[in-house]
């Protein structure tokens, strides 16, 4: 096939990939925008290289009227979460979307597989408007742990440099970290209440710097530049105590400050 019908073939695919990341990144922002905690930490996207197809193709003995139906991981999306249980959240989470509908999944997390490889695997089916209209395609997303995403990258290095056949004793080497990542993430998972805790206090203080922020740059266009100036003293002074309560009180004060100057609506 050329070079160009290939990437004809894929565009809808790149399309689906580009459209779910940007959904589920902006659950993230929302979760944030509330000061809540989101169960995804980071999500990434990618449609297979043309040379990774061909592969493919090759290894699974896959005619080409045949690709988009025997090989259902031509988009990837990836998911990656703090703790394990927050894996099957997502999981449940994206079983409930009435944009996407799951077709086949499989627990890499509970059943890892031979090499150590842990994730939690859905196929789904996923629609996009494209030129020639509308088309169903399917779409893996894999949902994983910040430490099993670092070991299935470390894999995939190695799978890639040996073509698929790791040395055995570097393939020991990797079912002991994996076995060392189950126990790290059990670790984390029992001092979820702490990390919560203190990532919750960052986001709080990270928003109310914000407000703040934005109400002093207001006040430059409305208010006095001593009183101004005044207020930003102040600001820095609550700051460096890291006290969020107190940071809080001067963002509430302020935003009376701001009403009563008008420059709350100012953009």
């Amino acid at each position: 096939m050329e070079i160009q019908l290939w990437r004809k073939r894929l565009a809808p695919y790149e399309l689906a990939v580009n459209e779910i990341v940007t959904k589920f990144n902006h659950l993230i922002y929302e979760r944030h925008l509330e000061g809540k905690y989101s169960p995804m930490q980071r999500v990434e996207g990618r449609v297979k290289s043309i040379s990774s197809i061909i592969e493919k193709m090759q290894m699974k003995n896959v005619n080409i009227n045949d690709l988009e139906t025997e090989i259902l991981d031509l988009a990837g999306v990836r998911i990656i979460c703090q703790f394990e249980e927050d894996i099957f959240r997502v999981k449940n989470a994206i079983g409930k979307r009435t944009d996407m509908k799951v077709i086949k999944e499989k627990d890499y997390v509970n059943i890892m597989k031979n090499s150590g490889y842990r994730s939690f695997h859905l196929i789904v089916e996923y629609e996009v408007n494209t030129v020639d209209g509308p088309k169903k395609l399917p779409v893996e997303i894999q949902i994983r742990t910040l430490a099993m995403d670092f070991w299935a990258t470390v894999e995939h290095s190695l799978n890639y440099k040996y073509r698929g056949h790791i040395p055995e004793f570097v393939q020991d080497k990797l079912i002991n970290a994996s076995n060392a990542i189950i126990v790290l993430d059990r670790e984390m998972a029992a001092v979820r209440d702490e990390i919560l805790d203190a990532q919750n206090y960052n986001i709080v203080k990270e928003n109310l710097v914000s407000d703040i922020l934005i109400n002093l740059q207001n006040l430059y266009k409305v208010a006095s530049r001593r009183e101004v100036l005044r207020i930003q003293s102040e600001f820095y002074q609550v700051f460096e105590e890291n006290d969020i309560e107190k940071l809080a009180h001067f963002a509430r004060q302020l935003d009376k400050i701001a009403e009563g100057h008008g420059a709350q609506s100012l953009s």
